[in-house]
Parts: C-alpha cells; sequence; structure tokens
C-alpha cells in the first residue's frame, strides 16, 4: 500500500505513519464497512504528512504529524481540523471535514481526516490552461481574495472565539520562532552555525509594530497551500495546511504570502526547491497589484512591509532548521530536509537584505 517500487527506507517511513489495518479498522468503527481500501503517502509537503486514502467510492486525505520528537506548538493538526470545520460555511473555500481522531493506538499520533478536492496546486509551473495573461492575473486575484475572505471571517460568529489572544500576537511570533530556532539549534550546531540569526532575531524584536488589526490569520497562506479548480478561468476551490493559523496579525498572512512571490528582475530564491518562479511571467500581478487590491479589499493597510516581509523569511528560515534537525537525527526521509544545511543560512542572509531595503516591495 506503499507508493509502488518506493526503496526500502521509504517503506520502513511508511510503516511508521501508519498501519494500513489499525487505520481500516477505525474508518470501519466510524464510516461503516467499505470493500475498497487503499492508503499511499502523499510526496508533497514538508511538515505535516499527509496520506490519500480510497475507503469504498469515497477519496479521502490524512494529515498527521511526522513520527519522533518535534517542536513544541509544532505540528498540531486537531487544530488545523478544529478551524477548517468552523469555517465550513463560510465563503472561505476548503475541502469538506470529516473526522479528528486523538486516539493514538490508530495512527501513533493525533490525525484527521477530509475529502479529497479535485484541482490543481500549483508548486513548480502553471497549468498549460493559465498561460494567458487574462487567466495568470486571474490566479493572482483569486489568491489575494481568498486571503481576504480569511481576514473577513467574524471569528466570534463561527465558533473560534478562543482561537488566541490576537493582543500582542506579532511581538509573541518573533518569540516563538525564535524558540524554534533554539530548539532545532540544540542539534544543528553540531554541523554549523547560522550567526546571522541572532542578529535578524533582535532586528525584528526592535522592530514589531506598536499595534495591529485582530483578525483570523491562516500562518501559512502561500500559492502553493491552495487548490485551483479544473478548467478556466482559474478558480480558487480550496485552502491547505491551517496548523498555524490563530487570531492575530493579518499583515503576517499578507506578508508571507508576498515573501513567496516573484517579480521580474527579483535575485535567484535563496530556496530554489520551495520558491516557484512562473509568476515572473507576462501577465501575473506583481507584489504591489497584490498589495493594492488586498488594501482595497480589506481597508487595511499595508505598513511596516521590511518588518513583515523579514519575519516571513525568518520563520521559513526557523522551519527548515527544524527540517534540518530531524533529517540528522533520521527521522524524516524528505530529500529537503538535508538541504537546510545551505538552505537556512541563505535564508538568514536574505532577511539581512530585506532588512536593508535590497530586497523591496
Amino acid at each position: 500500500m506503499t507508493d509502488a517500487d518506493a526503496p526500502a527506507d521509504s517503506e520502513a517511513y511508511f510503516r511508521r505513519l501508519v498501519d494500513p489495518d489499525r487505520l481500516r479498522t477505525y474508518l470501519a468503527d466510524e464510516l461503516g464497512p467499505a470493500d475498497a481500501f487503499d492508503v499511499r503517502r502523499h510526496p508533497e509537503g514538508h511538515s505535516n504528512e499527509t496520506l490519500f486514502v480510497t475507503y469504498g467510492d469515497r477519496e479521502l486525505v490524512i494529515r498527521r504529524p511526522p513520527p519522533g520528537e518535534t517542536a513544541e506548538t509544532a505540528h498540531d493538526v486537531l487544530r488545523e481540523y478544529r478551524v477548517m470545520d468552523a469555517l465550513q460555511d463560510t465563503p472561505v473555500p476548503l475541502p469538506e471535514t470529516v473526522l479528528a481522531c486523538e486516539d493514538h493506538d490508530v495512527l501513533g499520533s493525533d490525525f484527521y481526516v477530509m475529502g479529497r478536492t479535485a484541482g490543481d496546486v500549483l508548486r513548480d509551473d502553471e497549468p498549460a490552461r493559465f498561460a494567458v495573461p487574462e487567466h495568470r492575473r486571474r490566479v493572482g486575484e483569486e489568491l489575494v481574495d481568498t486571503l481576504a475572505a480569511v481576514h473577513a471571517v467574524d471569528p466570534e460568529t463561527v465558533g473560534l472565539g478562543d482561537f488566541g489572544r490576537p493582543a500582542g500576537f506579532t511581538e509573541r511570533q518573533v518569540g516563538r520562532w525564535a524558540k524554534q530556532f533554539q530548539w532545532a539549534f540544540e542539534v544543528t550546531t553540531q554541523e554549523r552555525a547560522v550567526p546571522e540569526i541572532a542578529e535578524v532575531t533582535e532586528w525584528l524584536r526592535d522592530n514589531v509594530p506598536a499595534d495591529h488589526e485582530h483578525t483570523l490569520v491562516h500562518g501559512d497562506f502561500k500559492l502553493d497551500n491552495v487548490m485551483y479548480a479544473p478548467g478556466t478561468p482559474p478558480e480558487l476551490v480550496a485552502v491547505f495546511d491551517w496548523e498555524l493559523s490563530a487570531l492575530g496579525d493579518p499583515l503576517t498572512d499578507l506578508g508571507w504570502m508576498l515573501s513567496f512571490w516573484r517579480d521580474p528582475g527579483d535575485p535567484a530564491p535563496a530556496t530554489p526547491e520551495l520558491t516557484a518562479t512562473f509568476m515572473e511571467r507576462e501577465g501575473y500581478p506583481s507584489r504591489r497589484d497584490l498589495v493594492d487590491r488586498y488594501e482595497d479589499a480589506t481597508g487595511i493597510a499595508y505598513e511596516h512591509d521590511r518588518f513583515y516581509r523579514t519575519l516571513a523569511v525568518y520563520k521559513l528560515a526557523a522551519l527548515g532548521e527544524m527540517f534540518f534537525r530531524r533529517y540528522l537525527e533520521g527521522n524524516s526521509d524528505d530529500p529537503l530536509y538535508p538541504t537546510m544545511e545551505t538552505r537556512v543560512p541563505a535564508l538568514a542572509e536574505r532577511c539581512l537584505r530585506i532588512v536593508e531595503g535590497e530586497e523591496p516591495l
């Protein structure tokens, strides 16, 4: 039930993620028996693990944390499920939520089940059907319009009024990601140091905006965490990866999205494995276009750009350093993780370029 022709180490990792017999028993108890059953690991994504499950005539997706020790507060899949379930009847496009499980006897961890959505996630390139200027522009417009929809949700109305403490959110974000670095550095500094991180951390602490709007935030909103429907014109039909969602500062979401969006003439990506460049082509909106559309849709002014994009790249670097620790400890077979030995220092240098104004909006 693993991917066909998978190497032995991948098969061993798959067995750490799922016991198919236990999973089938759980699904039968919750959803009723089914003749057809298959489970396979989805190779994309680099944080929580994704499993595709065929169960009877249903196509399902399971999200669970990676095996092994994880940093405190990371990989909270039940939190991810809660927010997705709460948003089912809002304008935010989402997969159907099905089940949440905290019984570790099933998979060895918390996990949740959702319906599988049909469409395309734009990771490495655009679908051929989008390769005209009017569709390219619409890809960007759908993306930023959906982010505005997330930020327009009334948390109290959907039952998320206690989903976080929005006051002081941005300052706590700096502290949280500094702690994630500390956790990773316990192991990774035995291989190499990243001294620039201390300088970036200090700058972020000194430049946290004094106040901010309070909204629901996604926490990882970017082009390859959404799905576009089959056909044209481009229609965004699902937002994924809500594990970092909270009540907080909406501009942290906007800065994160912008940090992955490319304009023509940008420097080479610090993490080419994680950075698509096709939006440099004719027709795609610029970062400034996206900001203008967001401001028009939400009434929220995008101020302190250097802070928010620096924080975004700092967060990505922290994630990368946690990946590197997991690789060194043998808790992932993801080929991306060992590349973080050099990618995280490159991200730290990018942070400093943004701070110095060398990578403007």
